[in-house]
């Protein structure tokens, strides 16, 4: 049987693990950065506001008398923070590597911290410094993500050569483990590394298709199979195969705190807050909520746009006149180029660029559709010979989107959202395609971050779909920034 498709670049699955979880090992290593980094802020804190010479806490009433000392706070300020960071679960294996999970752990363990000194302080008639803890908690929030986000970098490389891993075993039907199988390669630093199959049915092959996944035929020697590829993660990708009474004993079969058992719906793309478990009568129950395109949230992403298309104008606009004559002096031709689109609700509109090809650029364009370098929808050319030097230059830099700003000022496009597509493309859509106009088209996007023009059309289809599904203010956020790296990355640009 092949095994091309998962099997290129992917890490060696028969490569044996150690015998002390990685799981243990790197909480154990938040722990030390995490009570390095607080020793650093607050005793950094105490330095600053009080100087090198000892000082005490002030307190009132009848404790005036009692004399304690800031170095003795500090102490217990870091070990109760450190405590804290535990006890909210910043340092539990299912939220760390990837989302925003970890991060908000860390906030609601600093936050609850805070408050607890806030209270404590004002029964107890405490006068500590204001300053020392105005500057102390934000500062010490905001270096323990930072520390957090490096410690993520490098998992996000270990896992890419396979370790700190989970080491999973799916069972299923062959069809839905293929399935988890490729969409958990997608994304190694999810921390999910398939290493075996296990198909209830019977089936007997020397591996899933198109991959370096082995299969076993037994679900009843689930153990031995597991032990053969040194999985410590059961996921199972569908249950029609298996009978409840087959589920539970398979439960039942791992080791407490060293196997895992991860159920898998038939869903996709879909984002974590849309994701409700709700335990009913025994049973583990899914509410996954449908879309909304309504409400608060569509004003607050209209004002996000119009503020911040609006700022952004302004302050660049020294650099859009630059721009501007530019391109007015190099080449014959007007400076903005206007172009038909396909907007929300299917609605069309004139879509500004900097102009960066010849004028008669739409007329040359059916003698280079063979020469194609995009996907099997969108025309995409390297070395396309209608772009202008200048034109060439501004495309490098995503230079000739900047007039989408006024785009986005007018309220035909959004700052993040899916590509906006010509009616060419639209007339050679599927169906489900068309989902991507339930939300205004946005000048960046979830494709646009993720390899823009190296991307197939399934994978930007799929991108686009997720961001429709998914899309919040804190996600467009995510995108904003991650497009600033991709500008100055310059990935897939041309």
């Amino acid at each position: 049987m092949s095994k091309t498709g998962l099997s290129a670049g992917r890490p060696d699955i028969a490569r044996p693990i150690l015998h002390r979880d990685w799981r243990d090992t790197y909480a154990a290593r938040l722990i030390v950065t995490d009570v390095l980094v607080l020793i650093w802020v607050v005793f950094g804190v105490q330095i600053a506001w009080f100087g090198l010479a000892a000082s005490d806490i002030q307190f009132r009433g009848r404790l005036n008398e009692v004399a304690v000392s800031y170095t003795i706070f500090s102490v217990t300020l870091i070990a109760a923070w450190t405590l804290m960071l535990g006890i909210y679960g910043s340092r539990g294996y299912r939220v760390l590597g990837t989302g925003p999970q970890e991060y908000k752990q860390v906030a609601d363990g600093t936050v609850r911290l805070f408050g607890l000194v806030a209270i404590v302080a004002f029964l107890f008639h405490v006068d500590i410094a204001r300053g020392y803890i105005l500057i102390a908690f934000p500062l010490g929030l905001g270096v323990l993500i930072l520390s957090r986000w490096m410690w993520r970098q490098w998992l996000s490389v270990q896992r890419l050569d396979g370790r700190f891993s989970s080491r999973v075993l799916l069972v299923g039907s062959e069809a839905s483990a293929t399935h988890l199988a490729r969409e958990l390669a997608r994304q190694p630093s999810a921390g999910y590394l398939v290493v075996g199959a296990c198909i209830p049915s019977g089936l007997v092959a020397d591996y899933l298709p198109g991959t370096e996944i082995p299969v076993f035929s037994n679900v009843e020697k689930l153990q031995a199979a597991m032990a053969a590829v040194q999985a410590d993660t059961v996921v199972v990708t569908s249950s029609d195969e298996l009978a409840p009474h087959r589920m539970r004993e398979l439960s039942w079969s791992l080791e407490p705190g060293r196997q895992h058992l991860v159920v898998a719906p038939s869903l996709t793309d879909i984002g974590g807050p849309r994701i409700h478990t709700r335990p009913v009568a025994g049973l583990p129950l899914i509410h996954v909520e449908t879309p909304r395109y309504e409400g608060m949230k569509l004003y607050t992403k209209r004002g996000f746009d119009l503020l911040g298309s609006a700022a952004l104008i302004l302050c660049l606009s020294p650099f859009l006149g630059i721009i501007a004559i530019a391109i007015r002096l190099s080449t014959p031709g007007t400076v903005l180029f206007r172009q038909d689109r396909i907007g929300i609700n299917g609605r069309h509109f004139n879509m500004l660029k900097f102009r960066s090809m010849v004028t008669d650029a739409e007329a040359r364009l059916p003698g280079l559709q063979a020469l194609s370098e995009g996907n099997a929808v969108m025309f995409k050319m390297k070395d396309d010979p209608r772009i202008t030097p200048i034109g060439r230059f501004l495309r490098r830099f995503s230079l000739d989107e900047l007039p989408q700003l006024f785009n986005v000022f007018g309220g035909t496009m959004s700052l993040v959202g899916p590509r906006p597509p010509l009616e060419r493309e639209v007339s050679e859509y599927e169906n489900h395609v068309h989902r991507r106009f339930l939300v205004k088209p946005g000048i960046t996007g979830l494709w646009q971050v993720s390899g823009r023009s190296n991307l197939s059309w399934e994978d930007t289809v799929r991108l686009d779909l997720y961001y429709v599904e998914n899309w919040s203010m804190t996600g467009d956020i995510t995108i904003l920034w991650r497009t600033a790296k991709a500008v100055v990355a310059r990935d897939g640009a041309y």
